[in-house]
């Protein structure tokens, strides 16, 4: 679980979080949406340890990571997978290399037990024979699967996604989705990921935190997001015209 409490972070005059408090519940896959400029990219920053923030805190499983030695916060973030928004794959090694390149850093295994891992999670992404493929030779839905790969080789207790599905086509969008949502249930992960994509957050919003302007306007679920009035949410979520229907059809079957 992670639990941040009141946080705030600003960039000069401006005010980017202003108080935001909320848990990441384990096991679960948790979303953060909300409209450019929102400050969810801030957020899934401070989140991460890349930014300072002013004020609150986040707890790793009750560790707070702003009190933690250097060489505490090295070992937290050895426990924290990354799959970055355009995968970010580097582009002079081969799958194999790029999906075993955590366990070099983080990790003194052996290089048969590094092999073996590697494997392991590329048969879990479904992808058994990529090993020597370069990523230039992969589509962009797998190369989203080699960056799940390379997030969970680690065996992370905290995996974090930054649009996910970010140039995919919607078919292969759920695959992601679905692979993410699995992957967080069999491994009792805390998922967090940063999202616009509305078909993900129906199809695997366990956990909805919505910004705006900096502020949690709205937390809840997939579910509890049909039946809300808040109009802020409204606006943003039933935008289009499919959401309108699919909400109204939830409604009045659960009414």
């Amino acid at each position: 679980m992670i639990e941040v409490k009141d946080l705030q972070k600003s960039f000069g005059e401006a005010h980017i979080l202003k108080g935001i408090t909320t848990t990441f519940e384990k096991g679960k896959t948790n979303l953060i949406i909300g409209q450019s400029g929102s400050g969810k990219t801030v957020f899934l920053k401070c989140l991460l340890g890349l930014f300072d923030y002013e004020e609150g805190s986040i707890a790793y499983d009750g560790h707070i990571f702003s009190k933690l030695t250097e060489d505490e916060k090295r070992n937290m973030r050895a426990k924290i997978g990354m799959v970055f928004q355009g995968s970010a794959l580097f582009d002079s090694m081969t799958i194999a290399e790029n999906v075993m390149f955590p366990l070099q850093m983080f990790t003194k295994q052996s290089k048969s037990e590094m092999q073996d891992r590697v494997d392991f999670v590329l048969k879990r992404v479904n992808l058994p024979d990529a090993h020597n493929k370069m990523p230039s030779e992969a589509s962009g839905g797998m190369q989203k699967r080699v960056a799940i790969a390379r997030a969970i080789v680690n065996k992370p207790r905290y995996l974090f996604c930054d649009e996910p599905n970010s140039g995919l086509d919607p078919k292969t969008a759920i695959v992601i989705d679905n692979l993410i949502k699995e992957i967080t249930e069999e491994y009792q992960i805390t998922t967090v990921i940063n999202s616009h994509d509305m078909n993900s957050v129906m199809e695997i919003g366990e956990k909805i935190v919505f910004l705006k302007d900096g502020l949690k306007a709205w937390e809840g679920s997939k579910e509890t997001i049909f039946r809300t009035d808040n109009e802020v949410v409204t606006d943003f979520v039933y935008s289009s015209n499919l959401f309108k229907k699919v909400r109204k059809m939830y409604l009045e079957e659960n009414s």
